[in-house]
């Protein structure tokens, strides 16, 4: 046997990301709101998203979703959700999504599936439209 075929093989380290941090000034850009979903209803050129419609204090919006896989429409009318209201509007898949929602994914444990859950909010006094920070 050669040396080369002796010598023991290094361990990889794994590579250790750095977080990507924003200023201050960045994060207070962002204009979170509470909306509440008025209807739900499959893409028609999609077979991940929904597409959302929202009230957000005296105004509608869209939102397109990739959460088809988690929720039926049905179920989604009339919760109050968490929102990006400021994001810059885009076509997705020939829809305008004119926001963001958030949602957390869950990994459910060892051999679970993944999961994701909608930011929600049930306090009364949470009305459509009002800021969240």
């Amino acid at each position: 046997m050669s040396e080369e075929e002796k010598a023991p093989v290094p361990e990889e380290k794994p590579v250790e990301e750095k977080p990507q941090y924003c200023t201050f000034d960045d994060f207070m850009k962002v204009k979170l709101k509470v909306a509440e979903i008025t209807q739900a209803e499959p893409h028609p050129n999609a077979d991940k998203l929904l597409k959302l419609q929202l009230k957000v204090g005296d105004r509608t919006k869209q939102i397109c979703a990739g959460i088809k896989a988690w929720y039926n429409p049905e179920d989604l009318v009339g919760k109050r959700i968490i929102i990006v209201d400021n994001l810059e509007p885009r076509k997705l898949r020939g829809e305008m999504s004119e926001g963001m929602l958030l949602a957390m994914h869950d990994d459910l444990g060892e051999g679970g599936a993944e999961r994701v859950l909608l930011i929600t909010t049930d306090l009364p006094d949470a009305a459509s439209g009002s800021d969240v920070g």
